[in-house]
């Protein structure tokens, strides 16, 4: 133990006054993504940005503004991708339908290759002849010089 550095761990954070308060601003920190973080939400990152954002979350909850205000000023600010869920428009209709299209993309790559499978004409049975002459390539026993001799 004597050995083992010194551990470092976050200052805790002060209860908050007013829960409801805290909810709201939880709440909403849930629904904004984290623009530093990979696929993190406020509410997840403690990142120095996520942290300055949701006091800003907090700033404008405490001074009387509503949670869809909060939410436009930061769509304003930083843009659709700061929306986990992003309203569909034609800016974001692939983000809406690139799921479906993909899927449908698939499903007709996957009939075509079925279609293209039951195409295949079936092997046509060897005439005795042709068989006779296998035979007699397999055993070294073939009359005929091979090409280029």
């Amino acid at each position: 133990m004597l050995v083992a550095g010194p551990a470092h761990a976050a200052e805790a954070v002060p209860a908050a006054p007013d829960p409801a308060l805290e909810a709201r601003v939880h709440k909403l920190a849930a629904e904004l993504r984290c623009l530093v973080c990979q696929n993190q939400s406020l509410a997840d990152s403690n990142a120095d940005l996520a942290v300055d954002l949701k006091n800003q979350v907090r700033e404008q909850l405490r001074a009387g503004r509503s949670e869809r205000d909060v939410l436009d000023y930061m769509t304003e600010r930083y843009g659709d991708f700061v929306l986990y869920r992003p309203p569909v428009k034609a800016s974001t209709l692939l983000l809406w339908g690139g799921p479906l299209l993909l899927l449908l993309i698939g499903a007709l790559l996957y009939w075509r290759s079925l279609r293209a499978s039951q195409a295949v004409p079936a092997a046509q049975a060897m005439s005795a002849e042709d068989a006779a002459r296998a035979d007699r390539l397999l055993r070294g026993a073939d009359e005929t010089p091979p090409p280029g001799r």
